[in-house]
């Protein structure tokens, strides 16, 4: 059995990431890893669904036992990845898709060298900031410390294996499904064919 590809998958807050996933998810070989972050949950989350909603302290504690991949802090809370939510699905041959920030992914990265790095940007930093006020989750004050974390998550970008950009989500997704055959194809095609 082939082992799963791990993925990182990051945008800046209002890029559509979610509504990007809920429709690559819909392939079975695909999982989303659930982080953990010690914030609070939103409307409709749900703990061990959406993200595991722990407490700093317990959070604090898991980073002491190492069993993060990666963790990070990000608008005053703590988001991280356990790495039993990841390398056990690996083994299975499940493709597991890492929904994280910038800091957690070029982590990531650095110790996962063979995963796949996928960015998704929005149109504009004007779409960007319609899209986070439509949601009508944050004050004014928010959305502006979202951009400006935005701002500086863009710049980052060509630090990636690819750049998508979420402008029709039909279009992003079906470039996401094209990376990852060009991936496919790339991993599969070994020396041997040509000698």
């Amino acid at each position: 059995m082939n082992k799963g590809r791990l993925i990182i998958f990051s945008a800046p807050s209002g890029c559509g990431k979610g509504t990007m996933l809920k429709e690559i998810l819909k392939c079975e070989n695909y999982r989303c890893s659930i982080s953990a972050t010690t914030r609070q949950p939103r409307e409709k989350e749900k703990n061990g669904v959406n993200y595991y909603f722990i407490t700093r302290e317990e959070f604090e504690q898991k980073i002491n036992e190492n069993a993060f991949l990666e963790y990070a802090q990000y608008c005053d809370n703590y988001y991280g990845t356990l790495i039993s939510e990841v390398d056990d699905y690996l083994e299975k041959g499940i493709d597991v898709i890492l929904e994280i920030e910038v800091q957690g992914a070029l982590k990531v990265m650095a110790k996962r060298p063979d995963a796949v790095s996928v960015f998704i940007a929005p149109p504009s930093i004007k779409e960007l900031r319609r899209r986070l006020k439509k949601r009508g989750t944050e004050t004014d004050d928010v959305i502006e410390k979202r951009i400006a974390e935005a701002t500086g998550e863009i710049a980052q970008r060509k630090k990636y294996d690819y750049v998508i950009v979420n402008d029709v989500l039909e279009n992003a997704v079906s470039d996401f499904f094209t990376v990852m055959s060009a991936e496919k194809l790339k991993s599969e095609f070994s020396d041997d064919i040509i000698e």
